[in-house]
Parts: C-alpha cells; sequence; structure tokens
C-alpha cells in the first residue's frame, strides 16, 4: 500500500517469489551466475551450489514468515499436491532446534508414488516416488491458514523415471520444440537466437456462487456441476452480463483476487464478466509454457480461497450448470526466441515472409496430422458437456486463419506464389467527435477451436478444469515433428528458400481441408467436416485412444515426451477417471433423490391432498386445479421412482465391470443415460412443487442472487 492509501502493483508484484531480482540481489555472485547458467542452458545443478541457494531461499522464506516448506507438484489427478516439512531440525541438548534447508532437500523431495493415479506403472508395494526442482519456474512463500509455506514448484517421477505428473512430459516437450525451432532459424540465417520456447496466455473462466445456497446443493458438493436444476425465467438470452458492469461484492473479490496473485508473480491482466450469469473470466499476460502452467494452478487456487473469503464458492467444472453457457480455459500459444523473435508474426507483408508462411504451414500439418491428439488434450467429463453445444467450440478440430492468410495461401496453392497481402482498412465511426480506428485485415472467429489471432493461435478447447499441461505438451511435440520434417528436408537443399517454399505449397495442398473460417456451430459445418474427412470425437471416451496409436507412440518415443508405457499408463488413469466420476454423479443422484427430493414431494403431494379434502369438506367448490396438480405431481413422482431404481440397477452393474475402455463406455452409454431419464421428471417437479418446500435453491437462486 502506497502511502495515499492506493495499491501500488508495481511495489507488491512477485513479493511473495524468489525471483532472478531476489536471487541476483541475495546470492553470491559466482552462485547466482552458475544458477543462471543451469536454468538457461538446462544443465544439472551440482549440490554445492544448491545448498547456498537453499540457505539463501530459507532465510528469505523465514523472512516472509515461513515456518515449512514443500515440494509444489502436479499429479494426474488435476489438482496440486504437497507434503509440508518444517524447517527445524532436531533438539540440541539446550533444548533449542536450529533452522535449516540443504541443497538436497531443495532438489529432490520423496513422496508417496503408490498414492497417486499411475496406470499401472507403480504398484501399491512399489512406493518411491520422487519430485525435483523445477528451477525454470521460480519459488515462492504461500500464505494461507496454514501460515507461511515456501512453495518448490517440482516434477513428479518414480522410482524408475516415468512420468507420473503433468510438468515433467510438458518440459520434454519444451525441449524438443526447442532443439527443432532452432535447426529451422539457423537455415534462414539466424545465429544469435540461443533458444526457442513456446509462450502460453491460458484465459481462466469460473463461476460464483453464494456460500450458503452452495452448501444446501449436495449435488455441487459432490460433483462441482448440479444434477438437477429448471432454468429460470430469465437466462441469458438478453446478454446484459457479457462485459457488463462488475457487481460490488465480485469487485471486492476480484480485488483480492488480484492482490494475491500480483504477490505471486501471477501477470493477473484482464476480468470481465462472461457471457452467464454469475460467470466471470480472468485473464494473464503471456509467460514462458511451464510458468503459465504454474501459474494457472496458483489462479484457481486463489480463486477458490478468495472465494471462500467473501462467503463466496468458486465453481471450476466446464458445466455447472445445464442450459447455461459452460466454462473453458482459452490457451494462446505462440513460440518465442530468448531476443524476442516471434516465429508466428506475420508482418506488415506476410506474403513475402517466408520463414512465417513455414511455420505457419507447418502448424496446419501438425494439427490436421494429429487433429485426434489435439481433441484427446481437451478432452474430461465436464468437457463433454460443453464441446459441441453452441457455446463453445465444436468437437471438430480445424483452423481457423481469417481473411488475410486465408487469401495469401489461395495464391500459393492456385498460382504457386503469393504475390500482395490484404490490409487492413480504416473504420469509420460515423461520429465527427470520434477519431476513425485502423481496422485489422482479419476478423476473429470464436466458434473456432484452434483461430490465429495476429501472432498466436488460440485453443479454445480446453476445459476450465483442466491443467493446461496436455494442449501444451501435445502442440509442443507435434509442431517439433512437422519442423523436424522440413528440417530434414531443407537441410539437404542447394536452395534453402526455393525448397522452403516448395514445401510450403506442399504442406498447404495437402493440409487444406482443415483451415475452416465459417461458423463452426452449425450443422452444415458438421456435414462439411465429414466430407472432408475430418474425425468428429463427442466423447471424452472416443478422444482417450488416440494416445496410443502407433503414429502417437512413435511421435512422443522419438522426441523423449513420453514412452510408450508412459502413454499406456495415462490411457488406463483416464478410462477409470471417467468411470469413476460418473459414477460418482450417479451415486449423488440416488443419494439425493432419495433422501431429499421423493420425501420433499411426498411432503407437497400429502400437503396439497389434505388441501382437497378439507376444501371439499368446507364447501362445493372447484377443486379441478389442485386435482390436476395433484395428480401431475404423483405422476412425475411415480415416473422419478421408476428412473431412480433403473439409475440404481445399472450403477451397481457398473461396479461389477473390469477396467478400461469397456467400463468407461458402459458409464457413458448406459450410466448417463439413466441419469438423464432420472433428471427429467425432478426437473419438472421443481416447477410444479411450492418453493417454500423443494428442498434446494433454485438456479435462479444460484446464479442471479450473488
Amino acid at each position: 500500500m502506497s502511502e495515499t492509501g492506493y495499491l501500488n502493483v508495481a511495489e507488491i508484484f512477485g513479493e511473495n517469489v524468489f525471483n532472478d531480482a531476489v536471487m541476483q540481489e541475495r546470492l553470491p555472485k559466482k552462485v547466482y551466475k552458475k544458477l543462471k547458467e543451469v536454468i538457461q542452458e538446462g544443465r544439472e545443478l551440482d549440490l554445492e551450489t544448491a545448498d547456498v541457494v537453499a540457505h539463501e531461499m530459507k532465510e528469505w522464506a523465514i523472512e516472509k514468515g515461513a515456518t515449512h516448506y514443500t515440494h509444489w507438484f502436479q499429479p494426474l489427478t488435476g489438482v496440486t499436491a504437497e507434503k509440508h516439512d518444517s524447517f527445524i531440525t532436531a533438539p540440541m541438548e539446550n533444548g533449542k532446534v536450529l533452522m535449516s534447508f540443504s541443497g538436497k532437500e531443495l532438489i529432490k523431495g520423496e513422496p508417496d508414488a503408490s498414492s497417486f493415479p499411475s496406470g499401472g506403472l507403480r504398484a501399491t508395494c512399489e512406493a518411491r516416488g520422487y519430485t525435483a526442482w523445477d528451477c525454470t519456474s521460480y519459488a515462492f512463500v504461500r500464505h494461507d491458514a496454514a501460515g507461511a509455506t515456501l512453495c518448490i514448484p517440482t516434477a513428479f517421477c518414480s522410482y524408475k523415471g516415468e512420468a507420473l505428473d503433468q510438468k515433467t512430459p510438458l518440459l520434454r516437450s519444451m525441449q524438443a520444440i526447442n532443439t527443432q525451432s532452432l535447426r529451422l532459424l539457423r537455415l534462414f540465417g539466424n545465429t544469435t537466437s540461443k533458444k526457442v520456447t513456446p509462450s502460453v496466455g491460458s484465459e481462466q473462466e469460473y463461476f460464483l456462487v453464494d456460500k450458503e445456497k452452495y452448501l444446501r446443493r449436495k449435488d455441487l458438493i459432490y460433483t462441482g456441476r448440479t444434477l438437477f436444476g429448471s432454468m429460470p425465467a430469465k437466462g441469458q438470452e438478453m446478454d446484459d452480463h457479457y462485459f457488463g458492469s462488475i457487481r460490488p461484492r465480485i469487485a471486492a473479490f476480484m480485488k483480492d483476487v488480484n492482490e494475491e496473485l500480483w504477490k505471486l508473480g501471477v501477470p493477473a491482466k484482464t476480468q470481465h464478466n462472461e457471457v452467464a450469469p454469475a460467470q466471470h473470466e480472468l485473464a494473464p499476460i503471456y509467460e514462458t509454457c511451464n510458468l503459465a502452467l504454474d501459474h494457472n494452478h496458483l489462479v484457481m487456487e486463489v480463486l477458490k480461497k478468495k472465494a471462500n473469503e467473501h462467503g463466496l464458492q468458486c465453481l471450476l467444472h466446464e458445466k455447472p450448470f445445464d442450459g447455461v453457457n459452460g466454462s473453458g480455459k482459452h490457451n494462446n500459444w505462440s513460440i518465442t526466441t530468448d531476443d524476442g523473435i516471434n516465429l508466428l508474426e506475420p508482418g506488415k507483408t506476410p506474403h513475402e515472409n517466408i520463414q512465417f508462411l513455414l511455420v505457419l504451414a507447418c502448424i496446419l500439418k501438425a494439427v490436421d496430422d494429429h487433429a485426434d491428439l489435439l481433441r484427446w488434450s481437451a478432452a474430461d467429463v465436464g468437457n463433454d458437456h460443453r464441446l459441441g453445444a453452441n457455446e463453445a467450440p465444436p468437437a471438430i478440430i480445424s483452423v481457423f486463419l481469417g481473411e488475410q492468410l486465408d487469401d495469401v495461401i489461395t495464391q500459393l496453392i492456385s498460382t504457386g506464389s503469393a504475390t500482395h497481402s490484404l490490409k487492413g482498412g480504416v473504420l469509420q465511426t460515423g461520429v465527427d467527435s470520434l477519431p476513425d480506428l485502423a481496422k485489422d485485415a482479419t476478423d476473429r472467429n470464436r466458434t473456432s477451436p484452434f483461430a490465429f489471432t495476429g501472432n498466436k493461435f488460440e485453443f479454445r478447447m480446453v476445459g476450465s478444469q483442466d491443467s493446461i499441461s496436455a494442449p501444451n505438451v501435445v502442440l509442443n511435440t507435434i509442431v517439433a515433428e512437422a519442423f523436424e520434417e522440413a528440417c530434414d528436408e531443407l537441410e539437404k537443399a542447394e536452395d534453402v528458400n526455393e525448397k522452403a517454399h516448395d514445401l510450403i505449397k506442399k504442406y498447404l495442398i495437402d493440409h487444406q481441408r482443415i483451415i475452416f473460417n465459417g461458423d463452426g456451430y452449425s450443422d452444415a459445418w458438421v456435414e462439411e467436416a465429414e466430407r472432408r474427412g475430418l474425425p468428429n470425437i463427442r466423447s471424452m471416451v472416443d478422444a482417450i485412444p488416440a494416445l496410443t496409436t502407433e503414429k502417437a507412440v512413435v511421435m512422443f518415443e522419438k522426441f523423449g515426451v513420453f514412452t510408450k508405457a508412459e502413454l499406456e499408463s495415462r490411457e488406463e488413469i483416464q478410462y477409470e477417471i471417467y468411470a469413476k466420476e460418473i459414477n460418482i454423479e450417479a451415486r449423488a443422484m440416488i443419494n439425493i433423490t432419495s433422501k431429499t427430493l421423493i420425501p420433499s414431494v411426498i411432503k407437497y403431494i400429502t400437503s396439497l391432498a389434505e388441501s382437497i379434502n378439507a376444501v371439499k369438506a368446507a364447501c362445493d367448490c372447484d377443486i379441478s386445479v389442485q386435482t390436476e396438480l395433484l395428480q401431475e405431481a404423483s405422476g412425475l413422482l411415480s415416473d422419478a421412482k421408476v428412473a431412480l431404481a433403473k439409475l440404481e440397477d445399472v450403477t451397481d452393474n457398473g461396479l461389477t465391470m473390469g477396467d478400461g475402455a469397456a467400463r468407461a463406455a458402459y458409464y457413458r452409454d448406459e450410466v448417463t443415460t439413466a441419469m438423464a431419464e432420472l433428471r427429467a421428471p425432478i426437473d419438472k417437479l421443481e416447477i410444479i412443487v411450492d418453493k417454500k418446500v423443494w428442498p434446494m435453491p433454485s438456479y435462479g437462486d444460484l446464479i442471479f442472487e450473488v
């Protein structure tokens, strides 16, 4: 806080991060230099240097109030994990303790690897696993109810070295695209860039509901989404929430979120109301891919924490409310050099920028060749409710390039050369007091799953609660493969530019089917995509097999991103996750219906019947309305009881099935169908049952009373 009482962002930004500025200030010059070399060149940190770094990191953390440290990692559960150790040593003879933290403790931790999903890589009796410090991601001190904790971002692997986390494959994929990108740059005469890294900005969508109302919704508590609920009289049809004025309660929450994120070094930039009532978005500035991954997990943690402090509940599920827009996480991806060159920058005359055109052609080839893998990278149970629902990108992978690049590509394909690029015009406002505005040469397309937006690609399919690791692992690796293939050809060529031109034309002709600039929500596009031979993978269960196809295994093993065993383990884990999550949802529906909803409906019906009898006894009045309501409610109750019995049967049957694809498919086909059949009469009952009797807050209560 400044002297004026106002928040000075520049003063607080990164104050809880052991960042480069802190390291430069506190570490001996030789140690700082050696650590920077390790970070920049990807070498192993020696124990002597690590001891010095650990000591200064501990001293700094204690000054911030830290009593414990933890290796903060991202297992295959989709959330972060941590084990806290205090800095104290064994008590001395005088009863005092020392505070210590060694280089060995900094570099390596040892959590129980058998307690996390491993897909068969680790048996119950094989418990040893290791966390290894990712020194390219800064350590930070987090303050919460547990006090202050030094958090060290780490990778997590098994005793035999297999990746058991989200971070390790990402770091491997970053190495792959760095190597191949440098090969490509050298061919075009760049001898100065030393490193190429993917840069990512991940927009985070979320819902906020009142905490008290949330606690009265067992379905939200158990599953993160509403399993029952009829639409209120007003939804999002008036388009009055998107970019609307932020309500004071929400603004106060956002202020606290921003402040904590800035202290943690997260460059939170943009905040606004999203399309649906009670839905919002937070977007950061671009960062190196692995740092963006860590920071997105911090964003999700801070959103939940601060919501609770404000009497709110943050919902990160992709589809918490049926019939209301769901939440995604747009993954903005580009490739940049250490000296500031963006390989996806087309320049003012993209038709003349042969390096950019080759990069673009390679990306189109990569996306077309591995559309199934990209679709897999955005697959989760919650996203099945969102993708293809005219509120999010379709489940069909396509690429939007815009008018300018589409015109250049058309020239190249039709004539063999491109002679011009469309220019942006001037947007005339028609108001004398307003300036005319420069207009981009290309519009945007919100219906495209993979859209070029000026100097980056926006992958819009990622689910709101997902880690951004998988999408970026896939993007980095498939583009590295395309670069490698191109470089193999170019390095043999006598004339690099001429050969590059030939490759560009070939890749564009071979893969132009992946380009689509129209309405991705239309039925016509579904039909057109099928004619083009583009896959339409509608569910997570159908997406999972892409992991272990022969071409996927060959590619991932070639670049050292995944072994075949690691891919097979992830396939097994994801089938298991799907079946377990649907089983939890089904059990929650059964529990809520049996213990809460049916008793409430019976209470209402009984009260209605008693009212009818009382009116009959009092006078000879028309009771047709009451009778009709009684009959309708009783009929729906009967339908609900039949559907409940069916759901109980199919859910019980699911538990008897073996693991794997067959069980996951059963839950998708049989259990989710039975869940929908139970929901239908319950949602109708909610409309006719007295609100005072209905045991749960309605959709209207949840999304409008925040």
